[in-house]
């Protein structure tokens, strides 16, 4: 099973491993697993995959991710890595924690106890259960999508985030290729994220709007060809960092929000704005405040 799940994920114009069309890195808390979801609905839109085929990958990687959340780290808060490639038709999701793994002489059956198996295998065209290095467990899923679009996998995987929102429970996306997967990602994101920063519901729409723009202008400003997102929030308060930019991008960013009646919506609605350099390319750093 590993082989046909690898074979999906390799580049084809080199033949190595392709980095994922998005990564997300999160912690192990119950609410994240909606992000994913989210991002799964994102990743859908962007292909243009038949709802029902939807449903089944949704409904098969939340049972992977609710396996972390209960049993990877015996109760105690640890990571969850979920990876997606959208390749030649087939959709593989890898969902990975750096817990307990697999225990000395455990069955796979006993690996795998609470994590509605059943209900994966049923759904997925293929799955594989791997240990991996240094502790943890790795499930690999891969669903036929006959008819959905490909994305083409970046050319090379950057390495760390965006200087910024770092915080311990930040949540991190990589993006790639930047168009069309922001445009329909972003917002899914910023608002879960906004909602659970308890913004009323006027801000949530700000917050939606300032995620449209980044999403609707970031690829023109990214020829690295992926994005990187950390996003860290507190009760009112959100703040967003956005790289790696070409110099200048993160101005060409903003005065490309431009909306007829509004203005500039980044600068207009953002209690924040800055523009850093960090290494050869520059990061846009975005904060919302709901000052109710």
């Amino acid at each position: 099973m590993t082989r046909g799940v690898e074979s999906v994920c390799t580049d084809r114009r080199t033949g190595m491993a392709a980095p994922p069309n998005i990564r997300l890195d999160l912690s192990n808390r119950p609410e994240n697993v909606v992000l994913v979801r989210e991002t799964l609905a994102g990743v859908a839109e962007a292909i243009g995959l038949d709802a029902a085929d939807l449903d089944d990958i949704r409904t098969a990687v939340t049972e992977a991710c609710n396996n972390v959340v209960l049993h990877a780290y015996e109760g105690e808060e640890g990571g969850l890595e979920v990876e997606i490639y959208a390749m030649g038709g087939v959709c593989s999701v890898f969902v990975r924690d750096r817990g307990i793994g697999l225990q000395p002489h455990a069955s796979e059956d006993q690996w795998i106890v609470g994590i509605g198996l059943p209900v994966i295998e049923a759904l997925a065209h293929r799955v594989d259960f791997e240990e991996t290095p240094g502790g943890g467990t790795e499930v690999r899923m891969e669903f036929a999508t006959p008819g959905a679009q490909t994305l083409e996998p970046p050319e090379g995987e950057a390495a760390g985030f965006p200087n910024g929102v770092l915080g311990a429970g930040a949540t991190k996306v990589t993006i790639a290729p930047v168009a069309p997967l922001a445009r329909t990602v972003l917002p899914r994101l910023l608002g879960v994220l906004a909602a659970r920063a308890h913004f009323s519901t006027d801000r949530i729409s700000d917050a939606l709007l300032v995620a449209d723009a980044l999403g609707a202008h970031a690829s023109r400003s990214a020829s690295a060809g992926h994005l990187r997102i950390a996003v860290s929030i507190e009760p009112r308060n959100l703040e967003l960092s956005l790289g790696p930019l070409d110099s200048g991008g993160g101005r060409e960013l903003i005065s490309g929000s431009t909306v007829d009646g509004l203005g500039r919506v980044i600068e207009k609605l953002s209690d924040h704005l800055s523009v850093a350099v960090d290494g050869t390319y520059e990061v846009l750093d975005v904060q919302l405040i709901d000052r109710r």
